[in-house]
């Protein structure tokens, strides 16, 4: 028997872009269901354990009202629930864990509460519907237009048709898009499309896509004679030997010290812990760091705790194993197949998910047993995993660190050219802006950063300027009712590198909530929207009432 309901708006999805488009579409009083295939909400910044990356000025401007209550919301959290010094209570713009990636680097607990904070009022007045343990698994459409969206309880195997007006694909794939029939791509466009400086040349290359990462966080015990070590992971000796075969060459071993600069992809050489650098930045453990000491009081202090999002950690190659050789060998790049996720058989994903763990597990036990210390030791047994801090029985995060998804073919598409310095004339100490899109719905800074591919292409790392989020990078060039809320907007495998980060995908979601509540509420299309200038404006203007940023305040330096 089908069972059948209906909303307004149907957000598949419920990571950072998907909560930010319910609170928007529900300001306007409209219904929303939002689906979750995982048991958090919050995707970047809580299932998937990455601590914000933000630009330099995020504390005065740069992203939306309701960005910057969320981040105000974690400071008060700590303030109201943690045995904070006085010091700390009082620090303006606290730094939980005084990480360097972030100025509010945090707990993913405490994540998840803020964002449910957000969203109880709304959830009490049946505006906003959360299902978790739910996954789409197929969509009905109706011409160019999205009718309903068939969901499974991963749980129980139940499923429901739940008919929509508008469709939101909140996904960290883009996984609404194959299955409503949408067109879209994936992987490195060529220069011959983009004329984007730093794309591939020659054809395009669809399995070409940034490498995922396990992330995990990890505490260290200082105690003299503290040993966590924990059982040596089955692929220990394959990542232990491997070789990155990337273009440019790697540096060396993957679990090493040294790795290429991304900026240069010449060697850089890390340590882990603070006592251990010589120069500023070369710790690990401060990047990104989460629980830090020195904001509790003697006898309060909890061990550090750091999170594992490294170099070391990125995977983007698949190793099956030789014929005739057990599954722990090391493996060739001539034997390799594509460790893209996208559009692959379930046992291909199956496998390269396991792999992407097992790296991660590898790199932690080497930490634990045979890493290089500054004093001519060998390993930190200290080290031990924080399941408890991501809602996990192994202590990695619940669902991988995703950099690149579908992206939609979109009636505009954002390329370096538009974003890029040296794309633009720019060099770096010089003034600059992006594009000054007429029809902005937000606004994002972030390098082009471009993680190691799975056509083992290495770093991009190259300087962008504050940019713009055009609102025809959010419409699909024929469905009239599907709209991106995370990374699967209109951009390509080049600024996808800036456009992927927190604040950038909470904006993009919040524009798309809040452009299908106010279509419903005109009753308009989103093309409508954008191609009359007059209700161009109305849109805009009822984005800066919620709080939106639709232009850089003044030009910034590169």
């Amino acid at each position: 028997m089908r069972r059948e309901r209906d909303t307004d708006i149907l957000i598949v999805g419920g990571g950072t872009g998907g909560c930010a488009a319910a609170m928007a579409a529900a300001s306007l009083g409209r219904r929303v269901v939002m689906a979750e295939e995982t048991d958090w909400i919050g995707g970047q910044l809580t299932q998937q354990a990455v601590p914000p990356d933000e630009h330099r000025w995020i504390e005065s401007h740069g992203c939306t009202r309701r960005y910057r209550q969320y981040r105000n919301l974690v400071r008060q959290y700590y303030r109201d629930h943690y045995p904070l010094t006085p010091q700390a209570r009082a620090i303006p713009h606290l730094n939980p864990g005084q990480g360097g990636v972030s100025r509010v680097c945090h707990e993913f607990r405490v994540g998840l509460a803020v964002l449910d904070q957000q969203l109880n009022y709304l959830r009490s007045r049946g505006l906003v519907e959360v299902l978790l343990r739910t996954k789409a698994v197929a969509a009905e459409t109706d011409g160019d237009r999205v009718r309903a969206v068939r969901l499974r309880d991963l749980e129980t195997g139940a499923e429901t048709v739940i008919c929509a007006r508008y469709v939101l694909d909140a996904t960290e794939l883009g996984d609404l898009l194959p299955l409503a029939g949408v067109e879209y791509v994936t992987g490195a466009e060529s220069q011959a499309e983009t004329g984007e400086p730093h794309a591939v040349a020659g054809p395009a290359q669809p399995d070409n896509v940034q490498g995922i990462a396990w992330c995990f966080p990890m505490a260290y015990d200082p105690a003299p004679g503290a040993n966590h070590v924990i059982e040596k992971p089955a692929q220990y000796k394959r990542w232990r030997d491997y070789v990155p075969p990337t273009r440019p060459a790697w540096t060396g071993k993957l679990l090493d010290w040294t790795h290429p600069h991304p900026h240069t992809c010449e060697p850089r050489t890390r340590v882990l812990l603070p006592e251990e650098q010589e120069t500023p930045g070369q710790a690990l453990w401060l990047f990104r760091r989460i629980i830090y000491r020195g904001h509790y009081p003697e006898g309060l202090m909890p061990h550090e705790v750091t999170l594992v999002n490294w170099p070391q950690n990125d995977y983007y190659e698949f190793l099956p194993p030789l014929a005739g050789q057990p599954s722990g060998s090391p493996v060739g790049p001539e034997s390799a197949t594509s460790a893209n996720i996208i559009d692959k058989p379930e046992e291909h994903v199956r496998l390269a998910l396991e792999q992407a763990k097992q790296l991660s597990l590898s790199l932690f036990y080497w930490m634990q047993t045979e890493a290089p210390r500054r004093d001519g030791g060998q390993g930190y047994p200290g080290l031990y995993l924080r399941p408890d801090l991501v809602g996990t029985a192994d202590g990695l995060a619940k669902y991988p660190y995703i950099r690149e998804s579908r992206r939609l073919k979109a009636v505009f598409t954002v390329t370096e050219n538009h974003v890029g310095a040296a794309a633009r004339g720019i060099k770096r100490g010089q003034p600059g802006q992006g594009e000054p899109f007429s029809d902005s719905v937000g606004v994002g800074c972030y390098r082009i950063d471009l993680h190691p591919s799975t056509a083992l292409d290495n770093y991009i790392d190259i300087d962008s300027l504050p940019f713009r989020i055009p609102l025809g990078a959010l419409l699909p060039i024929r469905v009239r009712n599907l709209l991106p809320a995370c990374k699967n907007l209109g951009v390509t495998h080049i600024t996808n590198g800036c456009y992927r980060l927190h604040p950038v995908e909470w904006n993009i979601g919040e524009a798309a909530g809040l452009l299908a509540a106010h279509c419903l509420e005109k009753g308009l299309e989103p093309q409508q929207v954008r191609e009359n200038e007059t209700k161009l404006k109305e849109f805009q203007a009822l984005c800066v009432a919620q709080g939106f940023e639709l232009e850089w305040p003044y030009t910034h330096a590169v």
